[in-house]
């Protein structure tokens, strides 16, 4: 059975990139573009990893990242975070909150499945 791969992206053409590369590899992936919709999917489908994008509509990363860490039903699944925001306050505000990597957009593919390989 593969492994299911939750991306909460709302910019569709990065996700269909993504898709495209984890589905290629065997995963299975589920896409939501909002952090609501993303947050029922996680408690729903219980995802093998998520990646998670910061800037969404409704809830955003963080507060998403947040609930999953808070619920002991999914707490425990492995979170990287893939966003456009870059500084270090982020980064260390995401490793804080308990994302196991942080990916900064742009991103390589290549290291993006290498990055989701080794926490699954």
């Amino acid at each position: 059975m593969s492994k299911k791969i939750l991306i909460a992206e709302d910019e569709t053409h990065i996700a269909k990139i993504i898709r495209f590369k984890l589905e290629k590899n065997g995963y299975t992936v589920i896409h939501e573009s909002n952090g609501n919709d993303a947050l029922a999917s996680i408690i729903s489908e219980k995802p093998d990893l998520v990646l998670l994008d910061v800037m969404m509509p409704g809830m955003n990363g963080f507060e998403v990242l947040k609930a999953i860490k808070a619920d002991p039903n999914v707490g425990d699944i492995p979170i990287i975070m893939l966003t456009a925001l870059g500084q270090e306050t982020d980064m260390v505000k995401g490793f804080d909150l308990g994302v196991k990597d942080y990916i900064t957009k742009p991103f390589r593919t290549a290291e993006l499945l290498s990055r989701v390989n080794r926490f699954l």
